[in-house]
């Protein structure tokens, strides 16, 4: 069963392709009889090569800085026709047109479920809240636990950067003035 992580990558996910203008946004469940490899298909094609490179940048940068995942892989982002990216609960496919039509994943997958962005932010909310009554907790849910310890540890490099900085230019500065004594 998906957790409310994986729900909240997808629907970030899909609204990123929102975002960049995506045409025909699918969602699939698959039967996990039949794929051992991902619970659903992200599916959306562009009208060319570079509009398919933006939506998967916007991808993997809206799930980098709200979430701190990183897709396992990424094929296919040098010819933009067919691009994969694999974040193990659920996979995107970004296509154009033609090899859309041509491959027909959703033809190949017959025994999978198309869902709806409405309907998986519903299954979403059910989750959150049979969560909250097992654990009693009626507060609203925060910012995913993986995403504050990532913030933190990005203002600790950019301190550490910065200190870095400083260090060269006083040995910068003292080069300076031994050269010119």
């Amino acid at each position: 069963m998906p957790t409310t992580e994986s729900y909240q990558l997808l629907l970030a996910a899909a609204a990123a392709c929102e975002d960049k203008k995506a045409e025909d946004i699918r969602i699939l469940a698959l039967d996990p009889s039949e794929s051992g490899l991902t619970d659903y298909f992200l599916i959306c094609n562009g009208t060319n090569d570079r509009q398919n490179v933006a939506i998967t940048d916007a991808i993997e940068i809206k799930l980098k800085h709200e979430f701190g995942t990183y897709p396992n892989s990424v094929e296919g982002r040098r010819q933009g026709e067919w691009i994969l990216m694999d974040y193990v609960d659920f996979i995107v496919h970004v296509f154009s047109a033609e090899k859309r039509a041509f491959y027909g994943l959703e033809r190949l997958r017959k025994s999978a479920t198309t869902i709806s962005v409405p309907e998986l932010n519903a299954e979403l909310k059910a989750l959150i809240a049979k969560t909250r009554t097992k654990t009693g907790k009626s507060a609203k849910v925060a910012e995913p636990a993986e995403a504050a310890p990532v913030k933190s540890a990005a203002k600790k490099i950019v301190a550490k950067k910065a200190v870095a900085k400083k260090a060269v230019a006083k040995k910068a500065a003292a080069k300076k003035t031994t050269k010119k004594k």
